[in-house]
C-alpha cells in the first residue's frame, strides 16, 4: 500500500509556485515574438518543466485559437489557471504582456526612425521567418506525440490548411463548419473506445 502510494506520488506532475509561474512567462514574453509564442510556451511548460501534458497544452491551444483576442495572451491565461488557478492566470497575462508591451514602444520609435532602411527589412523578414519555423517544429512534435496519432485530427489539419492557408478561404466560415464537425468525430472517438474498452 504504501509502496503504491509512493509511486503515485511520484508520478504527479511537479508543481509551481506563483512566482515562479510568473518568472516563467516573464520569460517566455521577452524571448519569444510573433506565431513562435506558443512554441516557446510548450517548450517550457511541457518539455523542460513537465507541468502539463501534450495532450492539456494542445486542448488550451485549441482553445486559445478559437477565442477572441491575441493567441499568446488566451494561451498564458489558459496555463496560468490550469497550474496555479486564478493568481496564475493574472500573473501568466502580467509576465507575458508586459515585456512585449515595452519591446513595442521601443521597436515603434526604431522602426519609425529607421524602417525605411533595407537592412531592417531584411530582420523583419528573418524574425518571421523564425516564427514560422517555430510554430512548424510545434505542429510536427505534436503530430508524432500520442495525442494527434489518429488519423482524424490529421485530416481535419490538412483541411484546414489547404482551405484557409493555401486556397485563402475566409477561417471564420471553415472554423464554423469543422468545429462542430470535430466534436462530432471527437465524441463518436470516445464512444466506440468506451464501447470497446
Amino acid at each position: 500500500m504504501h509502496e503504491s502510494g509512493m509511486e503515485h506520488e511520484s508520478e504527479a506532475p511537479p508543481s509551481i509556485t506563483t512566482l515562479e509561474l510568473f518568472y516563467v512567462f516573464l520569460y517566455v514574453g521577452l524571448s519569444s515574438f510573433g506565431g513562435g509564442t506558443s512554441a516557446w510556451m510548450h517548450r517550457e511548460i511541457v518539455e523542460r518543466r513537465k507541468l502539463m501534458d501534450d495532450e492539456a497544452f494542445m486542448a488550451g491551444l485549441t482553445i486559445a485559437q478559437v477565442l477572441p483576442g491575441a493567441n499568446p495572451v488566451n494561451m498564458s491565461l489558459y496555463l496560468g489557471m490550469q497550474l496555479r488557478g486564478r493568481w496564475g492566470a493574472v500573473l501568466a497575462v502580467i509576465g507575458m504582456v508586459f515585456p512585449a508591451f515595452c519591446v513595442i514602444l521601443l521597436l515603434g520609435f526604431l522602426y519609425r526612425s529607421f524602417g525605411q532602411l533595407p537592412m531592417v527589412q531584411v530582420v523583419l523578414g528573418g524574425m518571421a521567418g523564425v516564427g514560422i519555423g517555430a510554430t512548424l517544429a510545434l505542429a510536427v512534435k505534436a503530430a508524432s506525440r500520442r495525442a494527434m496519432r489518429n488519423t482524424v485530427p490529421i485530416v481535419l489539419a490538412s483541411i484546414t490548411f489547404i482551405t484557409v492557408g493555401i486556397l485563402r478561404w475566409p477561417m471564420v466560415p471553415v472554423v464554423i463548419v469543422l468545429v462542430p464537425a470535430s466534436i462530432a468525430m471527437a465524441y463518436a472517438m470516445e464512444k466506440r473506445k468506451a464501447k470497446n474498452g
